[in-house]
């Protein structure tokens, strides 16, 4: 019997929203395949672009829904932001901070001062998001960059997930500073390698799996970081997206869910004129990407397809492709 795809590796780096939880709930499969995987001795920790919650806010929120996670186990770009800090301001020096409680307590637990005015004359700006950062936090950071400031952000997502849909995130508020000053931040979070370092290190992990929800940060920031990654399709990114996904956003894996962890990996396999995987055939023939076996919709169908389009002479908007793929 082939062994899990999650035994290969000593540990689970996980992302939260739409990967452990969508809003309040759990997601299905995620919490029995945590806390299996954690029984099986694999370290387990949780790797967050959100920086406005402290980590004893978060773990709390897991727990409740039956995990067991220590603050520690929470690795956000707030943390990683406060690394970044101190390689490029002096210890114990005024930093300006935008954003939550939990960023405010990255920085004082890093030892820097924190100061709320351009006037205090700060040594840095640290950004993240919060969701009552107005006007007045934007313009003091601006005003404190443009005096000399150095300025670091925990992210640049361009979207919140919200139970209500999708809402402009750190990007925007990232945005509307570097229209003011001119230039862009250092980046603390994902897709930047950074916060992948900070996770690896902190588990002392040698052969770490990343298993996320958005290619755009997700993918992109594990596969620049060198660790195999698995997409789940349960949050932001979707097929579509998937099958048309350029190099540097293909996942190791492609997962309909956490669950799927603990069973072997079927990977396609070649054939004559495309690919196939657990009876599923998706062929290129004259330009054309289609279904030949297989449930439309399955991810047996997805993996096959992507396969094809991956390796396809020509790129994916040359392609014919089955609306049944993706729809």
């Amino acid at each position: 019997m082939a062994a899990s795809l999650i035994a290969q590796y000593d540990t689970l780096l996980a992302d939260l929203d739409g990967v452990v939880y969508a809003g309040k709930q759990a997601i299905d499969g995620a919490v029995d395949s945590i806390n299996r995987a954690s029984k099986a001795g694999i370290s387990v920790g949780y790797v967050t672009n959100n920086s406005s919650r402290r980590p004893e806010t978060i773990a709390d929120q897991l727990n409740g829904f039956g995990l067991s996670v220590k603050p520690d186990d929470v690795i956000s770009s707030g943390q990683t932001g406060v690394e970044l800090l101190a390689t490029m301001i002096p210890a114990g020096a005024k930093v300006l901070v935008v954003g939550g409680e939990g960023l405010r307590k990255r920085v004082t637990d890093g030892g820097f001062e924190l100061v709320e005015s351009a006037d205090d004359e700060p040594a840095a700006v640290i950004q993240g998001f919060a969701p009552d950062v107005a006007w007045v936090h934007l313009a003091e950071a601006a005003f404190a960059i443009q005096k000399g400031a150095k300025w670091v952000a925990t992210n640049q997502d361009w979207t919140l997930p919200q139970e209500r849909g999708l809402a402009p995130g750190n990007g925007t508020l990232v945005s509307a500073v570097h229209t003011a000053v001119g230039f862009l931040p250092e980046v603390a979070g994902k897709p930047e390698p950074a916060i992948f370092g900070t996770a690896t290190r902190h588990f002392a992990s040698k052969r770490p799996l990343f298993v996320g929800d958005r290619i755009d940060t997700d993918i992109v920031g594990a596969n620049r970081a060198g660790i195999d990654s698995a997409l789940v399709l349960t949050g932001v990114s979707t097929k579509k997206e998937l099958l048309g996904v350029k190099a540097d956003g293909r996942p190791t894996y492609i997962l309909e869910n956490l669950s799927e962890l603990h069973r072997a990996y079927s990977e396609p396999k070649k054939t004559k004129f495309g690919f196939s995987c657990d009876g599923a055939k998706v062929e290129l023939l004259a330009g054309k990407v289609r279904i030949i076996s297989g449930e439309p919709g399955s991810l047996a169908v997805l993996k096959a397809a992507c396969a094809v389009i991956w390796n396809a002479p020509t790129p994916i908007h040359t392609l014919d492709v089955e609306p049944a793929l993706y729809e």
